[in-house]
């Protein structure tokens, strides 16, 4: 295996993970959750998965031949209320991670040295990819971020629950 090979897996596993998150967040939240804002100045659950969504769908389609910043997409949009119930944005949400996903495992060892636009600004592959692997976690943490604070004591842990570091760790050791 390549390293190139590696890296493009690698990005996939991470974006997966990042993914994982925020829908294990979904699951504990109702309709009204994703329309929460804890301010004037922040954004709710539902305007996070407008704007990623919208952006993957942006950044993704024809990758490697057309700007990122399509002629279709209107970023503004993306951070008004479109009153889209949970399911409809859920949809929407798998939609924009399958463009992604997708374009990502298209894509071959020698396409990550090539130069794609984003907004008429030229970047290797791997940096565009790097890119949105820093972009998506930020917005993932705000999602369960918000999830955690909308369901208080009733939140599911979505990773080592606090004060279970070392029974996890003894856990892992056994398996090894």
């Amino acid at each position: 295996m390549t390293t190139e090979s590696i890296f493009l897996s690698s990005a996939i596993k991470r974006l997966q993970s990042y993914k994982d998150l925020a829908d294990k967040t979904f699951a504990q939240l109702t309709d009204a959750d994703f329309h929460y804002q804890p301010n004037e100045g922040s954004n709710s659950i539902a305007i996070i998965i407008q704007h990623v969504a919208g952006n993957m769908l942006s950044r993704w389609t024809d990758f490697l031949t057309s700007d990122g910043e399509k002629d279709w997409r209107n970023r503004d949009t993306e951070f008004e209320e479109q009153h889209w119930d949970k399911a409809a944005l859920i949809a929407y949400w798998e939609k924009g991670w399958a463009c992604c996903l997708d374009a990502i495992a298209a894509l071959t060892p020698e396409d990550l040295l090539k130069t794609i636009t984003i907004r008429g600004e030229g970047l290797i592959v791997i940096d565009a990819i790097n890119r949105q692997l820093a972009h998506y976690p930020s917005h993932v943490g705000q999602i369960v971020y918000i999830g955690k604070m909308i369901t208080g004591s009733q939140w599911k842990s979505l990773s080592i629950p606090k004060g279970q570091s070392q029974q996890f760790n003894d856990q892992m050791h056994k398996k090894g």
